[in-house]
């Protein structure tokens, strides 16, 4: 049984088959503290047979959520702050949109396991431009590089729901290169991003 029943539209949600147990057990727990003040201390390995399983699914469409929260508050935060002009505006505004749907579409294949969001901060990321731009394209990069590198984990019906965003955020990297001067699209073939180094992206920004 997929652990997603797509009868909804385009958005995936829970499948209420799936015991409580089942979800929760294996390593989410620690991939659940990357939400707090802690990160998840191993790496997500493939599943043996190639087909993943619900388990491995929650946890990385829980680390997933974290990725989207965490850019969504970044872009709405420099929008307060950053006294962004012209096109970089419109990236933050545009892009900043994008991740609040796609927070909101990890929420409801999660349902009431997705739990509350972590506080941020983010420094003068949020008020130097150009900081803002650097760091926007170290967040898309290295979110980007985790779903690829974790798609192989994933069951096909989660594989199918995370592309939608994937492809996305591939854009919004993209994007922010081009604004910053960099070529949009420097090699052929991205590299992927391990859980360890993500972490050490991500968890300056996580306040609790």
């Amino acid at each position: 049984m997929p652990p997603f029943d797509s009868t909804e539209g385009d958005r995936p949600r829970v499948s209420s088959h799936l015991s409580r147990g089942t979800l929760l057990k294996g390593s989410i727990a620690g991939l659940g503290a990357l939400a707090g003040a802690a990160v998840g201390t191993t790496e997500l390995a493939a599943s043996p047979d190639a087909h993943g399983s619900a388990a491995t699914d929650k946890e990385i469409l829980t680390f997933g959520l974290l990725i989207e929260r965490l850019q969504a508050a970044f872009y709405a935060e420099a929008l307060r702050s950053a006294h962004l002009t012209g096109e970089v505006h419109q990236f933050a505004q545009v892009v900043g949109g994008q991740e609040q749907e796609h927070a909101k579409f990890l929420e409801s294949a999660l349902g009431s396991a997705a739990g509350n969001s972590p506080h941020f901060k983010f420094g003068d990321a949020v008020t130097d431009p150009a900081k803002f731009l650097a760091t926007a394209i170290s967040l898309e990069e290295t979110g980007l590089g985790v779903y690829n590198g974790q798609g192989v984990n994933l069951t096909p019906a989660s594989l199918a729901a995370a592309a939608k965003i994937v492809s996305v955020e591939a854009r919004h990297t993209a994007w922010a290169r081009a604004l910053a001067g960099k070529l949009p699209a420097p090699v052929a073939v991205d590299a992927t991003v391990s859980v360890t180094r993500a972490k050490q992206t991500f968890q300056p920004f996580i306040a609790s």
